[in-house]
Formats: structure tokens, sequence, C-alpha cells
């Protein structure tokens, strides 16, 4: 047992928590003690789970996931927190369930929660509804719960929805927090979450909101830059002002890449659609209109095109602080030359930081671990000291 498990266990046993039978679903919904506390807990399973060390914490109860949407980072995330905590992993498929005979959502919730202690969605292709259809499942939870069908309320977790991805913007803040020695040293670095150029459409908002809505709780310098008409939804732009100014850093909301780049010390270059684009996108795939879904993408993919300079490339790395700020990005990339013509970024800066993203990956486990070990454990932190002090005697 390391030292460092010692320290980890200390520092989060200081922390407060309030998530038991919770759901976790924004990050700038519960206080920054609270966020502390999920990264500390984040970092002290990863590290146990490096020196191989079982933080196993449940006998039996099912983690069900949802996924609306493609993924690879989170789905295997999502499972390997539910395995390394002893929970069996089921998949809902709605294909392959009665919702196409027209089971509801709030049928649904209970059908799949008798024996469920954790429920993970994924929801983010329709604007002003990934977020509200995780609610609508919590509601019927609650229902249930208070009816006595379900003998406990399972928590849900927001595996990525139309407003934030918090298991990936806590992921990042954990990668951060790690390569830059502690969350104080974040205080007044500057990060440039910026849109890239990307050969398609649709990417969801939730990526740059969940940066800029987390990222200003600690003191940093966030500045959000876009091509005009690429804005993100109003409110959580509104949040991160709010957030900065609490903190004592500082939101900037600019139209150059290169302007935000200067003096930077993290970037993260991605693209995502325009705000007003995912609002009709949304109406359209609401009626199911194929053509009209279809020329909005010519549409958009032609406006996308004027902006093929917005690439993260090296000219603009050498605008940062020292010429060598942490790039940073949640995967997959469209990298120039590699797996498109023109993308995000070059192959030679993503091939300098790829496995500094693969380490930025590498804490989602660990945090949607967190997740569940805190909304499922009354005590997380007598339950983490015991998990401690048994490996240590058996290591004696």
């Amino acid at each position: 047992m390391s030292a460092a498990v010692e320290k980890e266990l200390a520092a989060f046993q200081a922390l407060k928590t309030n998530l038991f039978q919770k759901d976790f679903l924004i990050t700038w919904e519960h206080p920054t003690e609270e966020i502390k506390a999920i990264l500390t807990l984040a970092e002290t399973l990863k590290q146990l789970h490096k020196e191989g060390i079982s933080y196993r914490a449940f006998d039996a109860g099912l983690a069900i996931s949802i996924f609306r949407d493609n993924s690879t980072r989170t789905r295997f995330s999502f499972a390997a927190a539910a395995s390394a905590l002893g929970f069996t992993l089921s998949e809902l498929d709605e294909e392959k369930s009665q919702i196409a005979h027209g089971e509801t959502v709030r049928e649904t919730a209970n059908m799949i929660s008798f024996m469920a202690e954790a429920i993970g969605i994924r929801d983010d292709m329709f604007l002003g509804e990934g977020n509200k259809y995780m609610r609508e499942v919590g509601d019927a939870l609650t229902e249930g719960t208070q009816k006595g069908v379900l003998h406990r309320r399972p928590s849900i977790i927001n595996l990525q929805c139309d407003v934030d991805h918090p298991t990936q913007a806590l992921a990042d803040l954990a990668w951060l927090k790690k390569h830059f020695g502690g969350l104080e040293n974040l205080r007044g670095k500057k990060i440039a979450m910026t849109w890239a150029y990307s050969p398609s459409y649709g990417k969801p908002l939730s990526v740059p909101q969940g940066v800029i809505g987390l990222m200003s709780r600690f003191g940093m310098q966030v500045s959000l830059a876009h091509p005009e008409g690429y804005g993100l939804i109003p409110e959580v732009i509104e949040v991160a002002r709010k957030n900065a100014t609490e903190s004592g850093g500082s939101f900037e909301v600019v139209n150059s890449m290169e302007q935000a780049f200067t003096g930077a010390d993290i970037v993260y270059p991605k693209s995502w659609a325009p705000y007003q684009v995912m609002q009709r996108r949304t109406e359209l795939l609401k009626v199911s209109d194929k053509d009209g879904l279809k020329a909005l993408e010519k549409e958009c993919l032609a406006n996308n095109a004027k902006f093929q300079n917005w690439e993260c490339d090296r000219a603009k790395m050498n605008l940062t602080r020292d010429k060598s700020a942490l790039y940073m990005h949640c995967l997959p990339a469209d990298i120039t030359d590699v797996s498109c013509k023109a993308g995000e970024v070059s192959a030679e800066v993503f091939e300098q930081y790829r496995i500094p993203t693969y380490n930025e990956a590498s804490y989602k486990p660990f945090v949607i671990s967190a997740l569940m070990f805190l909304t499922r454990l009354s005590d997380p932190g007598a339950k983490l000291e015991q998990i401690v002090r048994r490996a240590k005697a058996l290591s004696i």
C-alpha cells in the first residue's frame, strides 16, 4: 500500500458530500467541495487500481446503461466502473425492448430498476430533450420508490446530454489537477476552449459547455472561441460568467482561435454545431424529416468549410505560453491527413500529445466509479477506509 493512497484517503475524508441516493446530471448543480471530493475519490480509486488493489464495494445490484448515441470511451468506462465496484452491467437496447410497442418512459424506468443501483444515460442528440429525458426517468423512479414498487431508488448518472457532459468534464479536470499538481495550481491558468473545423456536422454542444461550466469554478481564465454564429446555449454562457466572477477567474467569448490561444496554458480545440443549428435539427428529427435533415447538413457543411483555418496546428500552438500549452480533447479527434483531409488538429500536434490525451481519457472510469460510490453509499468515507485497511492488512 503506497503512501499516495493514504494521503488521498485522508484528503477525501476531510471533504463533505451529499450525493447518497441522488442523481448527478449537471456539474454546476453541485457545490465545489463535492466536485473536489469526486476528484479526490477518483484519484484514490485510480491509484488503488494501479497498485492491483480491488475497490469492490458491493456484492450485488445492476448498473444499467442507456446509450441513445454511439460511444466508445464512456460506454467502456461505465462498464469498467460497474465491474470494479461489484455491479452487474446490463445495457438497455431500446430496439430490443417494448419501447417500440408503446411502453412509456415511466413504465420502462420502473421495469428495469427492480434491483438496479445506478443508471447511466447518454442522450445528447436532441437539443432541449436529453437532460429533460433524464429528469423524466428520475421522476418515474422517485414515484416507483414512494409507491413501494422499488425497494430503493437507483441513481442516474449523466453520461452526456444536450447540456453537459459531466463525466468528461470531471475527467478533464482530474487530468488537469494531476498534470499541474493540484487544483490550487489551476488558478490563473488560461484555458482556450475553441471551436475547430470538422468535415461533419451535428456534434453536440455538451463538451464545450461542460468545460466552461466546470473550469470557470476554479479561478481559471476561460477563453471561449468560435466563429460568428457558432454560439453555445446562452444560459450556459451565463453560468460560466457567474462561476468565473465567484471564483476570481475570468471568462471571455472571442471570435478568433489565435486570440484564444495567445498565452494559453491549455488548449481544447473541438468542433460543435451552432446552437441555432441544433435547434433546427431537433425539430427536424422530431418529425423524421429526412429531406430537411439532408438539406440542413448540406447547408452546415458548406458553412463549416468557410472556417477550415480553425485548426490546431503548430503555428497556433506557438502562440501559447512558452509554445507548449497542454493540448486536450475528448476523443476521437478529427486529425488532418489521418482521419480526414482537413480537421480539428494537425497530425503533428496530435501525435505530440497523443499519450497525454489517452491519460486524460483514463480518468473517466474512475470518475464514474466515484459517482457510483458516492451515490450508493451512505458513509463513503468509512467504506473507502475499510477497503484501504483491508488491502493494507493483506499486504502485511
